[in-house]
């Protein structure tokens, strides 16, 4: 039983350096910490590219050293059905999801957070790099101290009161200084690389995995004018903005420079390419799904990112006659893709974010 004074904190232990550099952290301002690693995926699907068997490893290793307890949860069903269905779903009707905007709205600030309250916490706590400024009873997510480390365009989809009893350790330090941290405690996993890409596709190919679950529907490649040029294997292998593997080169009366994806057709099952790469060029978006951190009053000027790392970008929000809400830009935005979302800063402040279901302002295409 905990200390009355004592207050307890869970924390998502990954098995990577920023969750065990977290959880000391926490230790040292005298926190009851315990861990907890997520299994959201079946490493024993028959294949080897999942890793959760060497992360779970690496996560007992670090807290055997800490001398903290380790829990272990098992959120594969609730990863399948609110990510991973969701997931396929998005790429079958065109779009290009994000899986880990998903997973912190659905698995690490919801089941996650619900599984450490009966394990008697009082917080929980991730590696994020973000920052949470509380308050009275409000609180405002910030970017963090390393800017080119931030996370919090991932938790533009959690609902603001989530952060009431969330912890992020790391929102004051650079990346470089958690690895100093770590090394220095003796982690054997200071310089491990930091995951990237999604932990259920791995080093696989991705057109390989994505065919295990959505059917190849060949059509026509076009470009802008409709002269076809091709054809594909599926609209779900091809995302907006992508340049390799369309396999068109070599076409006579037609110059040898890259060919760019501008457009999937679902009624048509087309797929449209150019050589012009101001043909990606789009002026608004549209979103559904908004959460909003801070509730503004519209319309209002905010800086929006439509990836992670992209810079600020300069926009107006507004809501449609009919109730929808738009971004405009100031500036063309680059290969702006159906699925993925927008998050909204005023300054360091996430105000909130969205799904992005259409986008245009390209009058300007090469016939």
């Amino acid at each position: 039983m905990k200390n009355a004074k004592t207050k307890k904190v869970i924390v998502g232990m990954s098995g990577g350096v920023d969750s065990s550099v977290a959880a000391y952290l926490l230790k040292q301002q005298n926190f009851e910490v315990e861990g907890l690693f997520m299994k959201n995926w079946e490493e024993d699907d028959g294949t080897d590219f999942c890793t959760a068997k060497e992360d779970l490893e690496d996560a007992e290793r670090v807290c055997d050293k800490l001398n903290i307890k380790l829990h272990v949860a098992n959120f594969v069903a609730e990863y399948w059905n609110s990510v991973f269905d969701e997931f396929i779903t998005e790429y079958s009707s065109g779009g290009t999801p994000n899986p880990d905007v998903l997973c912190n709205r659905e698995i690490k600030f919801n089941h996650f957070l619900d599984y450490s309250l009966t394990l008697d916490s009082d917080y929980v706590a991730t590696g994020h790099y973000a920052k949470i400024q509380r308050s009275a009873n409000s609180y405002r997510l910030l970017k963090a101290k390393d800017s080119s480390k931030d996370q919090t365009y991932f938790l533009q989809q959690v609902p603001i009161d989530k952060f009431a009893n969330s912890l992020f350790p790391l929102g004051d330090l650079l990346k470089t200084e958690v690895r100093d941290i770590a090394e220095s405690l003796g982690f054997h996993n200071s310089r491990k690389k930091d995951s990237t890409g999604i932990c259920f596709i791995g080093e696989r190919r991705f057109d390989h995995f994505l065919s295990s679950y959505i059917s190849n529907k060949p059509g026509l490649i076009t470009d802008c004018s409709g002269t076809s040029l091709g054809t594909h294997n599926g609209l779900h292998l091809y995302t907006i903005g992508q340049r390799k593997g369309i396999n068109i080169g070599g076409l006579k009366s037609r110059p040898e420079v890259p060919w760019y994806v501008v457009e999937k057709i679902m009624p048509s099952n087309t797929l449209v390419v150019s050589q012009y790469e101001q043909d990606l060029m789009e002026t608004w978006l549209r979103i559904s799904d908004m959460n909003w951190l801070v509730s503004p009053k519209l319309p209002c000027e905010f800086q929006a990112k439509i990836r992670y790392r992209q810079p600020d970008q300069t926009c107006k929000l507004l809501r449609a006659a009919n109730g929808e809400l738009l971004i405009q830009f100031k500036k063309p935005q680059r290969a702006i893709s159906k699925g993925q979302f927008a998050a909204l800063y005023q300054g360091d402040t996430l105000m909130g974010g969205g799904r992005i279901v259409a986008s245009g302002g390209s009058d300007h295409r090469h016939k």
